[in-house]
């Protein structure tokens, strides 16, 4: 290997030398610990921390990097004391996740390093959305993001890239093609010579770089940063190099020709390293021996405070409230000064008061800019705050989703407009193994809200009728919104977006232009997790949200019926108190959805009652819900399908029960 490098110091090449021992030697102690069974799992590095610590170190120390599983140099070159890491790996709760999530799943602000999931993908999207925040900020700083190249075949990486691009983001890509994705090669991944030829269509500067070289790595990156701090624009960077061990250590290497592995060996990093500063005379043997010495030797110390370190200790409450950031709502009384609007108009107010409260506050969607979105809700928002805060998206759910949660490791608060909430599957993964996950795992939020346009009764056929909201209502980490009336979608609008957590607002697009409400002026909010009750009487309970609170306000004042009647307006967190204290009175509930029946929230709804009212029931509680059918367009068909016309035949023979 070609180590001459005359802007090398000597002090740097014995920096980027110690650096590389240091993991390598963290390595080779963990995997006696891992026979010990005092860790559970280790996914090796070795062979590859010229990778890691040449990036580390090119970098300055506030730049963000997000690396993976073998990146252990990552944390090491930015000084996490290693007694924090190893209490990490044994769920200690010096670590970073109070024993919640292992190895390198896990970010800290306090060192400027965002770990990864095991989807790999979202990773590149989330360093997006740091390079967005440092480009919008204007403040100089490059964001590093590190993948396999297993990762390459991903959408993720490919949506990444395109945005990256598309946005001239100041990120580099670090693909570590170490041959094989677990068991498979890189003949059985891609049929590109180079990876770094995928970067060429998207039209990204790339390079396919010695990945076991140290020099290379680290001034190869350096006078990349430079280049985009002097043009802000992605770079995708293909480091080759080998993984010696198993993809994790179970799994073992015999899938690996032996010939191949006795060829990497000839390349190890940082062997062929100390040759050269022996050879050069940098270092002595005696200087290696030192430095070798010194670090085993911190090794053990911090070792040593770690295992006399308790076990991890916790209980119910605790966890639970771990898994939401925590957030003092303060009620904002509304103007007295009342417009009477549409639904739809209401939310275009919501979104315009938070943007000019929070300046910097970015909404992000599909023809959301100068076209106002597909329904017009975003109309002049472009002369209002400009195009860097109101950003048209390619078409990419996944990506955009990610970038967002990248703006808010940076403390930047971000709307996401899917243009119909059947959409949001393109973006699935992100929203419930990122978003809803964070801060359980690791204390940082996601402040984000996602706007879901939803519904049928528009014929608009199985891909844009979907009320999908039980699919987050379930995934604990999600805050799911769902108003009914103009004041509400415009006040719970801006409570979501104060809130500091992951927020799914739905708005039933056949509310939209059809249902108009007295909307205070300006700015006001109402508290999420609060239901509201429309109707009071003493024969039944009637509980719904969305369009169904319109469905049965007609049904029971059409046949004079006394009752409860609960607009949910928020359904994770539910407002279980108000459910009870109601079905407690009336004696008899029916819960109405458009959802379809099976497995929709009324099941859910249904439970509590029965677990917390049985006593005082004088019927069975009462279902109602769309057809267990996909939502078909025409007109009959959809009026079929939807639950309204049974909801009044069910409410009356529960009356007579």
């Amino acid at each position: 290997m070609n180590y001459s490098n005359s802007k090398i110091s000597t002090s740097t090449h014995i920096e980027l030398y110690t650096g590389m021992l240091i993991p390598r030697m963290i390595e080779e102690k963990m995997l006696i610990l891992l026979r010990q069974g005092k860790i559970s799992k280790w996914f090796s590095g070795i062979g590859q921390e010229a990778i890691s610590v040449g990036v580390t170190k090119a970098l300055n120390s506030e730049e963000y990097i997000l690396p993976m599983h073998r990146n252990l140099g990552v944390f090491t070159s930015r000084e996490i004391p290693l007694h924090r890491l190893f209490s990490q790996w044994q769920g200690k709760s010096n670590g970073f996740t109070k024993g919640r999530d292992r190895s390198f799943h896990f970010g800290t602000n306090d060192y400027n390093i965002v770990g990864m999931i095991s989807h790999l993908g979202p990773q590149m999207g989330v360093a997006d959305g740091i390079a967005l925040h440092n480009l919008i900020s204007k403040n100089k700083k490059v964001t590093a993001v590190f993948s396999g190249e297993g990762g390459t075949s991903e959408g993720d990486f490919h949506e990444a890239l395109n945005v990256a691009s598309v946005w001239d983001l100041p990120v580099i890509f670090i693909i570590e093609n170490n041959g094989y994705g677990l068991s498979t090669p890189t003949n059985q991944q891609y049929n590109c010579k180079r990876i770094s030829d995928k970067g060429i269509g998207y039209g990204v500067e790339s390079l396919t770089l010695d990945g076991n070289n140290i020099i290379e790595v680290y001034s190869s990156i350096k006078e990349i940063r430079k280049k985009i701090l002097k043009k802000p624009r992605p770079f995708l960077i293909e480091f080759k190099t080998f993984r010696m061990r198993g993809h994790e250590e179970a799994s073992g290497i015999k899938y690996v020709p032996k010939k191949l592995i006795n060829d990497w060996k000839e390349k190890d990093p940082i062997s062929n390293y100390e040759k050269f500063l022996l050879d050069s005379k940098v270092l002595s043997i005696d200087d290696t021996e030192v430095i070798k010495k010194e670090i085993s030797k911190n090794i053990d110390e911090n070792l040593l405070k770690t295992f006399e370190e308790e076990k991890i200790k916790s209980n119910i409450k605790n966890e639970i409230s771990d898994v939401y950031r925590h957030f003092n709502y303060e009620k904002i009384i509304p103007s007295e000064k009342i417009v009477e609007k549409r639904f739809i108009d209401a939310i275009s107010d919501g979104i315009k008061e938070t943007m000019m409260k929070f300046d910097d506050l970015i909404i992000m969607g599909q023809d959301i800019a100068e076209y106002g979105g597909v329904f017009k809700i975003t109309e002049g928002f472009v002369e209002l705050f400009g195009k860097e805060r109101v950003r048209n998206t390619p078409i990419c759910e996944s990506s955009i989703i990610e970038i967002a949660m990248g703006l808010s490791i940076c403390n930047r608060k971000s709307i996401v407009e899917l243009q119909f909430s059947d959409f949001i599957t393109s973006g699935f993964n992100p929203v419930v193994n990122y978003l809803a996950k964070v801060h359980y795992r690791w204390g940082q939020n996601a402040d984000i809200v996602l706007r879901m346009p939803c519904g049928a009764g528009v014929g608009a056929g199985p891909f844009h009728s979907q009320t999908n909201e039980a699919w987050f209502t379930k995934t604990p980490g999600l805050i799911v919104v769902y108003p009914a009336f103009p004041d509400d979608a415009k006040g719970l609008l801006i409570s979501s977006i104060e809130n500091p957590n992951p927020v799914l607002f739905f708005e039933h697009k056949a509310l939209y232009r059809s249902i108009r409400g007295k909307v205070p002026e300006g700015y006001y909010n109402i508290e999420i997790g609060k239901a509201k009750l429309l109707r009071v009487g003493n024969d039944i309970t009637v509980i719904t949200y969305g369009a169904g609170v319109h469905e049965a306000i007609k049904v029971v004042d059409k046949n004079s019926i006394s009752c409860d009647l609960i607009d949910l307006r928020t359904l994770s967190p539910l407002d279980s108190e108000s459910i009870v204290s109601s079905v407690n009175k009336t004696g008899k509930a029916i819960i109405l959805h458009e959802d379809s029946l099976f497995g929709g929230l009324g099941s859910d709804i249904s439970s509590i009652i029965m677990e917390n009212c049985f006593e005082n029931l004088d019927a069975p509680v009462i279902r109602v819900g769309s057809l267990n059918t996909p939502i078909p367009f025409e007109e009959s068909l959809e009026k079929q399908y939807l639950p309204f016309d049974r909801f009044e035949k069910e409410i009356k023979v529960l009356i007579n029960y």
